[in-house]
């Protein structure tokens, strides 16, 4: 199936999120499995920015504004619509035409509520068309579509936490200095929050030396509302215990570095918080708001499947300081809390991330799927 080409279409809602699952999407499938993939994003200024410091796109990949006034022909036997996005009329009538006609999946936005499992691979004739779309979910369990995990991912943060002078290339690129020894190291790449300013007086009050990074962007406008101030890469400011590090934007392979580099990561979204799961360390996800609150319910689900086989005291600890983040009100003790159960967190993380490992990654379960139905 070599000679298989794919078309992934990306709309932007959430600057990096949807842009980057289809862009590491995109280049595992060429990497990994020899297909041609053209990544349809009507968004280019992100994929830009994420895909900055890169020499060129991997061999079997290439990058296309997708815009109104310029619909792509439909070439490709597999059709991927990433997070539901509407195709272009004239391209699905395009397929509709093509035969045999293209592998149409939607791929859905993750979560770990239960009754994905019941919907992941569901056919769903078009009303109008002699096609049918098929719903795919990423997600936890060996029913669901799996995780983004490139081949030798682990192996890759494995050497890197064992090699000196990659890290301190790491640190050259964020443009920061090394955090200061016998610090927490913390990464903060959120949305904008409510809770920010009690999560950073509680740091720069406590008794143990925090150091957070924070990425330019979204998360950087509530912590410099509470420094008073909107330093530039290469600052470093002092609140007590707490040291703050404006961060450069930097791609997403080095994103991940950062991410490898620390003892916790505050995410957001769906493409860091997957990353940092693969980063083996404890995390507090900043999911995306949705109407009617229905992003606390996957949270909860969330919460609910990774908290499973922690102590009473250490899940509790990481719900609350979840809730209370998601909420945009700490209580005084959510942190000093989920501090305590560091340890036992820590341990988990890494037993989750090597767990999630033994399961088929996200790629390898589409080409899958792909290749039962054009069979």
């Amino acid at each position: 199936m070599s000679t298989w080409r794919w078309d992934i279409f990306c709309a932007v809602v959430d600057n990096y999120g949807d842009i980057g699952v289809c862009l590491r999407l995109g280049r595992q499938l060429a990497r990994e499995h020899g297909v041609q993939v053209r990544l349809w994003v009507d968004d280019l200024a992100s994929y830009r920015k994420l895909a900055a410091g890169e020499a060129r796109a991997p061999d079997g990949l290439t990058v296309h504004h997708w815009h109104a006034d310029l619909p792509p022909d439909a070439l490709a036997d597999v059709v991927v619509a990433g997070f539901s996005c509407r195709l272009p009329g004239a391209y699905l009538d395009q397929m509709a035409a093509r035969a045999p006609r293209p592998v149409w999946i939607n791929l859905e936005y993750l979560s770990a509520e239960s009754w994905v499992e019941g919907c992941h691979r569901l056919p769903s004739p078009h009303p109008r068309l002699p096609l049918v779309e098929h719903f795919f979910y990423p997600g936890f369990t060996a029913r669901t579509g799996g995780l983004i995990r490139e081949a030798g991912l682990l192996a890759a943060q494995r050497a890197f936490r064992a090699d000196g002078p990659a890290q301190a290339r790491c640190w050259q690129l964020l443009q920061t200095p090394e955090p200061p020894a016998g610090a927490l190291r913390v990464s903060m790449f959120t949305y904008e929050s409510a809770a920010m300013a009690a999560q950073l007086e509680a740091w720069a009050a406590g008794s143990v030396p925090v150091w957070c990074g924070v990425p330019l962007g979204r998360a950087w406008r509530s912590v410099s509302a509470w420094l008073g101030c909107q330093p530039a890469p290469g600052a470093l400011i002092q609140r007590g215990q707490l040291s703050i590090a404006p961060l450069a934007f930097v791609a997403q392979d080095d994103y991940d570095r950062l991410l490898w580099s620390c003892d916790l990561n505050f995410v957001r979204g769906e493409d860091s918080f997957v990353r940092a799961q693969w980063a083996g360390r404890p995390l507090l996800w900043h999911i995306y708001p949705q109407e009617e609150a229905a992003h606390r319910v996957k949270l909860a689900a969330f919460l609910d499947r990774y908290t499973a086989g922690l102590s009473a005291e250490a899940a509790d600890a990481l719900r609350a300081l979840h809730i209370g983040w998601n909420d945009g009100a700490l209580s005084a003790d959510a942190w000093q809390r989920f501090e305590q159960a560091m340890p036992a967190l820590r341990a988990h993380a890494a037993q989750w991330c090597e767990a999630l490992a033994g399961r088929e990654d996200l790629a390898a379960a589409l080409v899958d799927f792909a290749k039962s139905e054009l069979k």
